[in-house]
């Protein structure tokens, strides 16, 4: 179900919104604060523009930068994270804020066990006033999306998410809709309860682009939190630094950040290795991922060209979820550090 206290817009509203004209404005103001312009066109404003929303984050998510970094590496290259930890570290704070900070739409959506497929992709409602059918969006028509404790919903729901991460669509009632641009599905995972859980399907796992714990902070990192929680939400003073066009922007030159032959060949290489040394190894999506994680990651740093450190950078968070040994587990991040370790670039 969604969560009627998050379900709504926190910026720009999704593609189609009823009040465009308000939209537009909303996102001139945020263009005005970020002196964002006409957004970012080379790597090193893709480096300027992330170091901004890193910034804005941290001022509530304390002690994770690597955590948020992860996320814009993730956004920036077209994918979706999957976050598996303990309830209470701060996974639906992570993902509002980002979504706050780029002035993106957000919406939340709690997985259960009752939770149907048409309660996150949407339903076609009779009117009767027309004696047609009105379609009425579902959760998943956000900028990012966060799909709370996944494996909570039986495999027919987690399912209803499939043909948005892949396609940026939903299809309902024989109609395909386009979801807003960019989308991001940030899905949290409960590993605590596995009697009360259902396992995550391949396929679905396969189309998340990173994994990632958030782990709990240290002493002094939760003495701060404690401190900043003691009034308002500080989640609610995030201002919007940037804007869905300049991520537009940001993912464009990711896109034409240089992936030579060699780093191509290295990536393909580590993927057959976790093929030839587990049950199931990383797919071609998963070098494809791990492509762009990398693009994404030499942007962060200002680079247009990816070197062997951004895939090593990025490997253990893009292929470790989608090995499975031969023991059944789903952990491969040994395999990943040993193809690490043992695969050189030529």
């Amino acid at each position: 179900m969604t969560d009627p206290g998050e379900s709504g817009p926190v910026g720009t509203g999704p593609a189609g919104s009823a009040d465009a004209e308000s939209s537009d404005a909303e996102a001139a103001g945020a263009t005005t604060r970020a002196g964002a312009g006409s957004g970012p066109e080379t790597p090193a404003d893709v480096a300027t523009l992330a170091d901004r929303i890193v910034e804005e984050v941290e001022d509530v998510i304390v002690g994770k930068r690597g955590a948020v970094e992860h996320v814009l590496v993730t956004v920036l290259a077209r994918g979706h994270l999957l976050v598996e930890d303990v309830p209470g570290v701060g996974k639906t704070t992570l993902a509002k804020s980002v979504a706050r900070s780029i002035d993106g739409s957000f919406k939340r959506v709690q997985f259960t066990p009752d939770l149907l497929p048409s309660d996150v992709t949407g339903v076609n409602v009779f009117n009767r006033r027309t004696d047609e059918f009105d379609f009425q969006p579902g959760p998943v028509f956000a900028n990012v999306v966060l799909g709370d404790e996944i494996n909570r919903a039986p495999p027919k729901t987690q399912s209803a998410l499939l043909e948005a991460m892949e396609e940026n669509q939903v299809t309902t009632g024989g109609t395909t809709r386009e979801l807003p641009d960019p989308f991001c599905v940030i899905a949290t995972q409960n590993d605590v309860e596995p009697g009360q859980t259902y396992e995550l399907p391949v396929a679905e796992v396969d189309r998340f682009t990173k994994k990632i714990r958030l782990g709990y902070p240290d002493t002094e990192e939760e003495a701060a939190i404690l401190g900043r929680l003691t009034g308002d939400h500080p989640v609610d003073s995030v201002e919007p630094v940037a804007t869905i066009a300049d991520v537009r922007a940001a993912r464009r030159v990711v896109g034409e950040v240089e992936a030579s032959e060699a780093v191509r060949e290295y990536v393909a290489r580590l993927a057959v290795f976790t093929r030839r040394n587990a049950k199931l190894g990383a797919s071609p999506r998963g070098s494809l991922a791990l492509i762009r994680a990398s693009q994404a990651r030499a942007a962060l740093d200002g680079r247009g060209y990816v070197i062997p450190d951004d895939v090593q950078t990025e490997a253990p968070t893009v292929l470790s979820h989608r090995v499975r040994t031969e023991s059944g587990g789903t952990d491969g991040a040994d395999v990943v550090s040993d193809a690490l370790d043992r695969i050189r670039v030529e």
